[in-house]
């Protein structure tokens, strides 16, 4: 029986987004980054932290950007998008709870776990991502793109919450320092990820295998080179991954580093965790209220705007001073983030041919992960060079201004035409 019009199946997809996104929040945007500087990086000076966490993030998403083609080309080969799926989910869940066992000062294993984890995020996004395109008509892809990621920030936001209650009152919960806590969040983040992955497992139907024999590896890689081929006949296609490719690594630095260069100007950590909060429990219902404002205003346009406000928010922090200021970006971020991201995959789910589904969100993923290489290797460089971290916020401007010109190019009608008839 729908709920909110929505089925079983496409909650149960959705739900995914509330299960991952504890990772994405409490550990990879906030106790990872001060955790890695003051327990596993506290020998080193504050830019060589910064930029030992730019480089990891660099090199665990190059690795992601390199395999995602062919990860994708797999699993349309062999009809298991779910299979793949849980099967990097449970690399993250691993890997993440595996972080409580890294000892203080033990920065290049936290450094590898942490790149695992991350992996292993990213990749099941891939084919959480192509598995929308098989659960949902087109018309209702804007929505059900934007309500997974508003459960991810609620979720996330809610185990953020109490993870940040346990640091700060350790007692409470039996525990005897923030330390303790920090590590039991690594853990609870690995178990609620995997509980509720739960209802993916069970619900969501795996789509029909087209192909009467399954294809080799060898011939996953053929299917690659078609791939391209068929992508150079998709101009307007192109054109938008070009874009993504730019504007959402600014985005994906943000998300990355925006507490490290809070660290880095001088504010508390208390204040940067609380920032946190606040950009996930504004992002729940913001995410909801753009895919409304997509609809009205046209999805191109609505990602357009979020793209200025992220230069406001850009040239704002690298003057800013106070936590206050800080309070007020994470708003601004808030309203945003999802709303650009959810409405990013709904569009490109119309650029693309169906049954090159994972395929071609795995040149998605590819070109996003590209950019999450450059992003922060490019704040971490900048900042160990110069010492200024004001200066490499600034460098994200680039990335904002010429990814929204290229989106601003690309013919929308004549993608989704030549997507339909290719």
């Amino acid at each position: 029986m729908p709920i909110f019009g929505l089925t079983r199946q496409q909650w149960s997809w959705a739900w995914y987004d509330w299960a991952n996104s504890a990772f994405a929040t409490t550990v990879m945007a906030g106790l990872f980054p001060v955790f890695y500087k003051t327990y596993w990086h506290l020998e080193s000076s504050a830019a060589t932290g910064t930029f030992h966490l730019g480089l990891v993030n660099a090199l665990a998403s190059l690795f992601v950007a390199l395999s995602a083609p062919l990860l994708g080309a797999l699993a349309d080969a062999l009809g298991r998008r779910k299979g793949m799926l849980l099967l990097f989910a449970l690399l993250g869940i691993l890997s993440t709870g595996s972080l409580v066992l890294i000892a203080e000062g033990a920065w290049l294993g936290a450094s590898l776990l942490y790149m695992a984890a991350i992996i292993g995020f990213s990749s099941s996004n891939l084919f959480y991502d192509s598995l929308l395109l098989f659960i949902s008509p087109r018309k209702d892809r804007n929505r059900l793109s934007s309500l997974g990621f508003a459960l991810g920030y609620l979720g996330g936001g809610l185990l953020l919450a109490l993870n940040v209650w346990m640091i700060r009152q350790p007692g409470l919960f039996g525990l005897h320092s923030a330390t303790e806590a920090v590590q039991a969040a690594f853990l609870m983040v690995s178990l609620w990820w995997a509980l509720f992955s739960l209802p993916l497992l069970i619900w969501v139907e795996e789509p029909s295998q087209q192909s009467a024999a399954r294809q080799t590896l060898a011939g996953s890689l053929r299917k690659i080179q078609t791939t391209l081929k068929n992508i150079r006949k998709l101009p307007e296609t192109f054109w938008f991954l070009l874009a993504y490719w730019l504007y959402i690594d600014g985005v994906d630095t943000v998300i990355r580093m925006a507490v490290d260069y809070g660290l880095n100007i001088g504010l508390s950590r208390n204040a940067l965790i609380s920032a946190l909060l606040i950009t996930q429990f504004v992002g729940f219902p913001a995410a909801l209220l753009y895919a409304r404002l997509g609809a009205s205003i046209g999805t191109r346009q609505a990602i357009l705007l979020g793209l200025v406000v992220y230069i406001g928010i850009t040239l704002w922090a690298s003057k800013m001073n106070s936590e206050t200021a800080f309070y007020a970006l994470a708003i601004a971020v808030g309203l945003v983030q999802g709303g650009i991201q959810a409405l990013s995959r709904a569009l490109y789910s119309r650029l693309i041919p169906h049954r090159q589904a994972s395929e071609f969100f795995g040149f998605y993923n590819l070109l996003g992960k590209f950019a999450a290489v450059l992003g922060p290797l490019m704040v971490g460089s900048l900042t160990l060079l110069t010492e200024n971290p004001r200066l490499s916020i600034l460098s994200l401007l680039l990335l904002f201004v010429a990814g929204g010109w290229l989106l601003s190019r690309v013919d929308i009608r004549k993608g989704e035409a030549d997507a339909n008839t290719g």
